[in-house]
């Protein structure tokens, strides 16, 4: 399945009159990133960056100077979009705009059914809240230091991150035993997992660690775990939390 989680920066709110600035997307295909990305800055033509959209992205005029219509990117963009699942974060906004352009060149609207909100994603997941992507990203020790300002291209690098971990972490398949599928790609080659760079803190309690190692032995010795993790054979996890 092809994935693009893309991010847009727009010269305001205005849905009727405000411009496309920037859009970002990077590609995951089977939940593995493969390294593509869609980057473009776009001049807005006749409006203005409003005060409030410059404070919180900094594309001013000045970036924005010589850069193509979006009517010249408008090809380039539906083909790298074209034919995959849509994540964004409060999609809703993003792609009314991205169809505010559209329409303006005659072209059809992004597809509805191939939409992704990653905000609604998180707020089903964590009712309570915050779920803005700086929320989420501290939520889920992404590191999101280099995010001064809003950044299409750097904010969907996050957001996939984060997209991720919404819809049950990197691994991409989790077999208990040794007749399960593994990760593989159409021709039958092992697919890489992303390694994280930093490891994330447990969140298991000695008890709920117990219980697990209980329901591993059970599965017996085909058991992934056992055989994959030392701390699954027989005893040492148990002796730890007595």
């Amino acid at each position: 399945m092809r994935e693009i989680i893309f991010d847009t920066e727009t010269t305001g709110l205005d849905f009727a009159l405000d411009r496309v600035i920037e859009i970002g997307g990077v590609e995951m295909v089977d939940r593995i990133p493969t390294g593509q990305t869609f980057h473009m800055l776009i001049h807005p033509e006749d409006r203005d960056v409003h005060p409030d959209a410059l404070a919180i992205h900094g594309i001013g005029m000045d970036k924005l100077a010589g850069k193509p219509f979006f009517r010249d990117v408008c090809g380039e963009f539906l083909e790298f979009f074209a034919d995959a699942k849509l994540v964004a974060h409060n999609a809703s906004f993003d792609v009314r705009m991205i169809n505010a352009e559209l329409a303006r060149l005659q072209r059809d609207p992004l597809p509805p059914h191939m939409i992704v909100d990653t905000l609604e994603l998180a707020k089903r997941r964590h009712p309570m809240g915050p779920n803005s992507l700086d929320a989420l990203c501290r939520r889920y020790s992404i590191d999101s230091s280099r995010r001064t300002f809003h950044g299409a291209l750097l904010d969907s690098e996050l957001l996939l991150d984060v997209y991720l971990e919404l819809t049950g972490g990197r691994q991409t398949s989790l077999s208990l035993d040794s007749r399960g599928s593994g990760g593989v790609d159409s021709s039958g080659q092992a697919l890489p997992l992303p390694v994280r760079a930093r490891s994330l803190q447990t969140r298991l309690s000695a008890e709920e660690k117990a219980r697990h190692y209980q329901m591993v032995q059970a599965l017996g010795t085909d058991a992934l775990w056992q055989r994959c993790d030392p701390a699954y054979r027989p005893t040492e996890l148990l002796e730890t939390t007595e």
